[in-house]
């Protein structure tokens, strides 16, 4: 019999400090390590808010009334994580505390809760006990300030973002748009002065690589207007460069191409952190032969459109297409893919509504 008991306390104190070393590994990936790295409890926390705020969104027909809802999402997630991390090691060292004899599991958890929560009403009886108790008393804390010193962070990256996405409204339209940005500075004659826009939205693009890969909970942080999007703003100035590489007839500008390529790049990384495979470098015949979310059609009218408002255009459309096309392919269905993740606004170009259903929040 005391063997028997022996070999449960044991088991339990082994699975309680299993339980206490993977909450705070998942901690340390989600709110300290500065890179990429998904974990699957914070994506089991955020996959479960996520399909309860869609039972809500869902529900209402007008897209304003889902943003509402969808705004509060990753907020209320967020400041949920620490309490479900405080919650895990309260039970990893209740099971601790019970191996070393506080009995029953209720005065374990009483003890474990008056430690993490430190508030001292409740005292030990024996050296591994308070050893025990100071440390939990101690993650308690860390976990207070780490949340604390993450916030700022995140909306320092939020802010940025932002700033750049209500810009672009000035030069794009609402919604963003790349045949709206090339028909007002045309009419500002102003084509050359695209130039510092690639550079700015190159450097964009790099810091939303960096910041929505190591801050994910980003991703999921709407703009403040309803109709704007992180991601339609990505997606009107990527076609934008797009259209300025292969039917725009104006001298080659190499920041347009880089720009498209730390565009997809951060794209492509970003929906790879929720699970979403594609290729990073496509060979010309692979972009060729990938689906494109829109269609020729769609681009020979953009086109007479753009003439019509005097923008210059390459003769040979068809070379134009082909070469639009290969652009396109690189960021196409990680854009489309992002864009159905957060409940992007409607936007031309970007489709989010046909096809396949919305997908889960699902990390690796």
């Amino acid at each position: 019999m005391h063997l028997l008991t022996f070999a449960l306390r044991l088991v339990a104190f082994i699975a309680g400090l299993w339980l206490v070393i993977r909450t705070i590994t998942s901690a340390i990936r989600t709110f300290v390590v500065p890179r990429a790295s998904s974990d699957r409890l914070t994506g089991m926390v955020f996959s479960n808010f996520r399909r309860a705020f869609d039972l809500f969104a869902r529900k209402q027909a007008e897209y304003e009334a889902r943003d509402r809802i969808l705004a509060f999402y990753a907020p209320t997630t967020l400041v949920a994580l620490p309490a479900v991390y405080l919650g895990l090691i309260a039970l990893g060292y209740t099971g601790m505390f019970w191996a070393l004899g506080v009995a029953p599991l209720y005065d374990a958890f009483w003890l474990s809760g008056s430690s993490l929560l430190t508030l001292g009403f409740r005292s030990v009886e024996s050296l591994p006990q308070m050893l025990l108790s100071f440390t939990e008393a101690g993650l308690g804390l860390i976990m207070y300030a780490t949340l604390i010193a993450y916030l700022p962070t995140m909306y320092n990256a939020f802010s940025a973002r932002e700033r750049m996405v209500s810009l672009l409204e000035v030069r794009a339209g609402r919604p963003p748009w790349a045949i709206t940005l090339f028909e007002r500075f045309s009419r500002l004659e102003r084509l050359d002065d695209l130039t510092d826009m690639w550079t700015r939205w190159e450097e964009w693009f790099a810091e939303l690589d960096e910041t929505h890969t190591s801050l994910a909970a980003l991703v999921f942080f709407r703009s403040p207007a309803s109709y704007l999007s992180w991601v339609t703003a990505a997606g009107a100035v990527l076609d934008a460069a797009a259209l300025h590489s292969a039917a725009i007839d104006l001298p080659r500008d190499v920041r347009a191409e880089m720009c498209s390529r730390a565009g997809y790049l951060a794209l492509q990384h970003i929906a790879g952190f929720f699970s979403f495979h594609s290729e990073e470098f496509l060979t010309q015949e692979e972009a060729l032969a990938a689906p494109l979310h829109i269609t020729r059609q769609d681009f020979d009218a953009a086109c007479e459109h753009l003439a019509e408002v005097g923008v210059p255009l390459k003769p040979d459309r068809d070379q134009a297409w082909i070469d639009f096309h290969g652009w396109r392919a690189n960021y196409d269905a990680p854009l489309v893919f992002l864009a159905r993740l957060v409940m992007a606004p409607p936007a031309p170009w970007i489709d989010t509504t046909s096809g396949n259903p919305i997908p889960e929040v699902r990390l690796p």
